[in-house]
């Protein structure tokens, strides 16, 4: 299980996307990657779990008709393992590839990629900015508008809850609190760049 570090693994991210926004999505869900390693018992592997996530979106921004299909050459070209490249490729399982998650990282994975962003755009709505007072049932009236942050997919995030069998709300309310982890250290490494 070859891993990139962080630094390697963010100026490879950063190689292929330049939006703030992809930057961010990419740190928040490399930290929540990390989270989940921690709490589900793979402390040993939360690193690989982090680049997973950091990179798992290397393709969207300049391919985003290949996402997931492109992924491959880029991270292949850098030197990542196929372990990785078979997990980050399988968070497009069922909309660009037929790659099932099936390690419990790849579920994760593939489940709280679109919550990030959902529970993120529900930050946004709070005076505060912040998941750090975000609750479930917040979270949960949104998740029931289409029409907000129509961008991340409800079936699945469905989906990934059930690929992992969690309740709904359990994977909610973990996510919140994996973000909750790693908030203030994603805002500083966008500040130290920006």
């Amino acid at each position: 299980m070859q891993t990139l570090n962080h630094a390697d693994a963010f100026a490879l991210l950063r190689k292929y996307n330049k939006e703030p926004f992809h930057l961010q999505h990419g740190l928040t869900v490399e930290g929540v990657m990390r989270w989940y390693a921690n709490e589900l018992g793979y402390a040993e592997d939360a690193g690989f779990w982090a680049t997973v996530g950091l990179l798992h979106d290397i393709d969207f921004e300049q391919y985003p008709e290949e996402h997931c299909l492109k992924a491959p050459e880029l991270l292949r070209e850098a030197g990542v393992g196929e372990d990785a490249i078979h997990a980050v490729c399988s968070h497009g399982w069922g909309l660009t590839v037929d790659i099932r998650p099936e390690h419990e990282m790849e579920k994760v994975l593939y489940a709280a990629d679109e919550l990030t962003g959902l529970i993120g755009a529900c930050a946004l709505m709070r005076p505060s900015k912040s998941v750090q007072d975000m609750e479930l049932k917040s979270v949960k009236k949104k998740f029931k508008t289409a029409s907000f942050a129509a961008g991340c997919s409800r079936e699945v995030i469905k989906s990934g809850a059930e690929l992992l069998g969690w309740e709904l709300d359990d994977l909610i309310r973990q996510t919140i609190l994996a973000m909750r982890s790693c908030e203030e250290s994603v805002a500083a490494e966008l500040a130290a760049i920006s």
